[in-house]
Formats: C-alpha cells, sequence, structure tokens
C-alpha cells in the first residue's frame, strides 16, 4: 500500500488500478480477519466458553454465582408466626439409616403446679448428617476341627478373591475404579486421601489393582460390547487421550473410541450401554476392527477413517445436525454475523419437533418428522444454496454453510426411520467423561492403561446409563465374577442388578440406633 502521496501517478488509468487492487487487498484482509475472530472464538469457547459442550465449567460458574448471591445480613427481629412461610423442603430419603438423639424434658415436675409429668407426644426434627467413609479390617476365620479317629484335619478352604494373595476386598477395589473413572480422582490423590486415614497405599499398589481388576472384568466389558453392536442403530464418537512415552520424556497422542447403543429416545425395549475401545493413534484400521460384524445405522461426525467399516459392513451412516448447528454457532459468536443467527433458528425449528416426539413409538417420529421436519429441512437447505451464492466464497460463514450442504444428504434419513435420531449426541456425553479425567490425570501411563481405562469406562458409564449405582454394582460383581462361568457372564449385566439389588434390600431390616441424652 502507498504511504505517500507523491508517489502517486497523475495517469487516471494508473490511479484506477491501484484502486482496484487496495479494493482487493482490503477485502482480502477482512476475509482473514473473519477467518481468524471465527477461529479464536471458536477456540476460547471450546477452552473457557459456557457452551452445552463445556457443562463443567457452566456449572462451577452457576455454583459460584449462587454462592456470591446469598444475602449476608444482620439479624433481624423475627416477624409474626403468622407471617412467617415455611420453606418447602423435599422429605430426607427413606432408606437413609436414622440415628435418634432424645433430648429428655429437663424438669420432673411440672413447673406450674408440682404435678407428675406423664408422656404425651413428641416433636421430631429430622437434619442430614454425613459420617465420612471409614477403612475396615476383615477377618476371614477359618476354624480348624480334627477327627479323633484318624486324626485327619478338616478346615473350610478360603473363598475366591478378586485379587488372590491380595488384600483388597471388592468393595475397596470398587471404591478406587469408581473414584477414578467415575469420580476422576486420580490414584495419586486417593493414595494422599488414604494417607489422612493412617492407612499406606501407594500409587504403584492402587495401579496394580486397577490393572488386576480391568483383566477381571475383561469379559463383562467384551459381553456390553456385543450388546451394543447387536442394536439396529449406534452412535460413534472418538477424542483424544495423552499417553505416556517412555525414555521420550513427553507423551504422544492415542485415542479412546465410543459407541453407544440407547434406544430411549423411541422407548425401545433393549438397554442402554456404551462400549469404549483404546487405541494409540487415529487409523480408520480401528473403527473398522471395532465395527466388524455390525450392520445398521450408525450416527457419526464426518471423519472420513469411518468410510472403510461403513462400505465393508453395509452400515448407512446418519450425520448430526448438532455438528452442523456448531459450525453456524461458532460463526455467530465471532462476529455476531445475522446470516448465522437464522442458520440457528432454521435448526432450533427441526429440534423443537424432536423435543415433542421424544419416547413415542417409531412410527409416530417418522409421521411426525415427515410431516412437520421434512418440509422445514427442505427450506432450510434451500436457504443454504440461496445464502451460499450471495456471499464470498472465503468467509467462516460459506464454510459452515458449505459443510452443512455436504452432510445434508446423509441426515436426511433419519427422516425415514423413527429409530433414528436428529445428532450424535448419545455419544458426545459418552466423551464428557473422558474430558473431565483428561483434566485431572493428564494422561495414561501406558497403552495397556489406556485398553484398562477403556474397560472400566465401559462398565462405569453402562451401570449410569441403567439408573445403577456403580459402587454398588461393581462391589457385587467383583464378589461374583471369579466363579462365574464365562458362559452366563450376561447374569452379571448391570441392567440385570436391579431385580437382584431390590430382591437383596427388601430382606434388610432398617436398623435405628438411638443415643439418650438423659
Amino acid at each position: 500500500m502507498l504511504s505517500a502521496a507523491e508517489t502517486l501517478s497523475d495517469d487516471p488509468a494508473i490511479l484506477k488500478d491501484m484502486v482496484v487492487a487496495q479494493s482487493a487487498e482490503i477485502h482480502n484482509q477482512n476475509i482473514l480477519i473473519e477467518k481468524l475472530k471465527a477461529q479464536l472464538s471458536g477456540m476460547q469457547r471450546h477452552r473457557f466458553g459456557q457452551s452445552s459442550e463445556k457443562l463443567d465449567q457452566l456449572e462451577m460458574t452457576l455454583e459460584n454465582a449462587e454462592i456470591a448471591a446469598l444475602p449476608i445480613e444482620p439479624a433481624k427481629e423475627q416477624p409474626a408466626l403468622e407471617e412467617k412461610q415455611k420453606p418447602v423442603r423435599k422429605a430426607l430419603p427413606e432408606h437413609l439409616e436414622r440415628i435418634d438423639d432424645i433430648l429428655p424434658v429437663p424438669e420432673e415436675s411440672c413447673k406450674e403446679c408440682g404435678g407428675h409429668l406423664r408422656p404425651l407426644s413428641e416433636s421430631i426434627t429430622e437434619e442430614l448428617d454425613y459420617i465420612p467413609a471409614r477403612f475396615v479390617v476383615r477377618r476371614i476365620i477359618r476354624p480348624k476341627r480334627s477327627c479323633r479317629a484318624c486324626e485327619t484335619i478338616h478346615q473350610a478352604p478360603m473363598p475366591t478373591r478378586p485379587i488372590e494373595r491380595g488384600r483388597p476386598t471388592a468393595g475397596l477395589l470398587a471404591h478406587v475404579l469408581v473414584s477414578k473413572y467415575c469420580d476422576h480422582l486420580p490414584l495419586y490423590r486417593q493414595s494422599q486421601i488414604y494417607a489422612r486415614e493412617g492407612i499406606d497405599l501407594s500409587r504403584s499398589t492402587l495401579a496394580g489393582w486397577v490393572a488386576q481388576s480391568a483383566q477381571l472384568l475383561e469379559p463383562l466389558a467384551e459381553s456390553i460390547g456385543k450388546h451394543v453392536m447387536a442394536g439396529d442403530a449406534i452412535f460413534a464418537d472418538d477424542t483424544t487421550t495423552q499417553v505416556q512415552a517412555p525414555g521420550q520424556g513427553k507423551t504422544r497422542t492415542g485415542r479412546i473410541w465410543a459407541y453407544v447403543r440407547d434406544e430411549r429416545g423411541y422407548n425401545g425395549n433393549a438397554a442402554p450401554a456404551a462400549y469404549y475401545k483404546y487405541s494409540p493413534d487415529r487409523k480408520g484400521a480401528h473403527p473398522q476392527e471395532h465395527l466388524k460384524g455390525f450392520s445398521g445405522f450408525m450416527h457419526v461426525d464426518g471423519y472420513t477413517g469411518y468410510n472403510a467399516a461403513v462400505e465393508d459392513n453395509n452400515i448407512t451412516e446418519v450425520a448430526c445436525l448438532a455438528h452442523i448447528r456448531r459450525k453456524f454457532f461458532d460463526v455467530h459468536q465471532a462476529n455476531g454475523s445475522t446470516l448465522a443467527l437464522e442458520a440457528l433458528e432454521h435448526i432450533a425449528k427441526l429440534y423443537q419437533i424432536e423435543k415433542q416426539i421424544k419416547g413415542q413409538p417409531p412410527d409416530i417420529r417418522r409421521q411426525v418428522r415427515q410431516e412437520q421436519a421434512e418440509p422445514l429441512l427442505q427450506k432450510f437447505e434451500d436457504w443454504l444454496h440461496q445464502t451460499h451464492k450471495a456471499i464470498s466464497g472465503k468467509t467462516p460463514l460459506a464454510a459452515a454453510i458449505r459443510y452443512a450442504l455436504s452432510r445434508l444428504p446423509k441426515l436426511k434419513t433419519y427422516l425415514d426411520d423413527g429409530r433414528l435420531e436428529i445428532d450424535n449426541n448419545a455419544a458426545e456425553r459418552a466423551m464428557r467423561p473422558i474430558a473431565l479425567g483428561r483434566k485431572n490425570y493428564m494422561f495414561m501411563g501406558s497403552d495397556g492403561g489406556g485398553k484398562a481405562a477403556a474397560i472400566l469406562y465401559t462398565l462405569i458409564e453402562t451401570a449410569k446409563m441403567n439408573g445403577i449405582n456403580p459402587q454398588d454394582w461393581l462391589t457385587d460383581v467383583l464378589t461374583r465374577i471369579p466363579d462365574h462361568s464365562i458362559n452366563k457372564v450376561d447374569e452379571l449385566m448391570p441392567w440385570n442388578y436391579v431385580s437382584h439389588k431390590i430382591q437383596s434390600s427388601s430382606s434388610i431390616s432398617e436398623g435405628i440406633l438411638t443415643k439418650n441424652y438423659a
């Protein structure tokens, strides 16, 4: 660009060419600025933002805001009783143990007349207390008896334990696994917590327990995988995980793949489940191996690594509207584009229909979609074509439109089958625990650690999807699986644990401890 007026030519033709060149340069710079703004906005939102993809940060922000909003005021004169508004509180759960603190009437006789006091009634106020978890030592005592005739010694055999010649019970192993893979608490932090209780459990000891538990539970995880792959439609996604590279002083990037079967959207009969697999890289050969034998619909993003698996296994790919929406959301967040907002409004109408038919049978979902959603989707597609012609092809908005147009043909499949969903959010929800864990323990120790993590995520997330407490279920499974037939491993599935839990809990009478402060 010229910096001094004296360098300008007096020739009108040359001046005109200079203006055209400068206009083109300004146009290109504006496009570059818009691209950089879109990239920066997307990076900031994915790292720090409070969007639906970053629910953990949103929850922490809301929590801090709620605490800050609590009024701190000096004590005021209590209003009259009739002016008080009693807070509406939920009753405390009935299954919790009740510990009674009895406060007797301090007087032995009536203060008014000196008469004898007789029992009348009582007032009960319930408070919620917390007793910290504690370690206990279980002793296996096996008496020996000898025969008086031949002096043969008889003794009960040792029961099978999850880790032979090891000290942890099934309950402790389940606690360590759930703390790491459900509550995202690294093993070194668990070791520090246990040390406060005077228990010396090093990180290496806990790591050994995790590895042995994963090996023991692997058949159950593989059985869950077969259940997932037996579905008519699944959801698939993958994410990164850092893996320690021995001898290099750094980490390398591995992958965790998730395959989800979830029929709750159309009230299907199959139990929901999530199946995780680990791989040291993102080559397409991995999903090709994972999906071997699966035939049906698969909700995925636009990753080309699934193409070979789709072709080999007669899989019908279903695109994700949430990925399309995210592109336009990033553009709107970056520069406030009204056209991007208009695209989001088109998409919102399609999601509103899905909200109305959630949980309905497949035939009803299909009918509503074809009557209401199909015209809206076609209108959105026409709008995309028209808008793309009217804007510069180098802008972030144009890139979002091209992505949408490339994915819409595979998205339309959902209109014709009520068993399908409009997006791949089921798989993305399955990826959230991986992302949360990644923030806490940052990297896997090895490829073996990645495989163990995939096994344990499979078990814990499947239990959560079925409304089962993973601590209770894993305790039960780790107790039973050493002696359980491999051919009957399906009996240990979390969805089969519900009836077992109800049956066992009904036989346990509720104990009440009483403390008298007389």
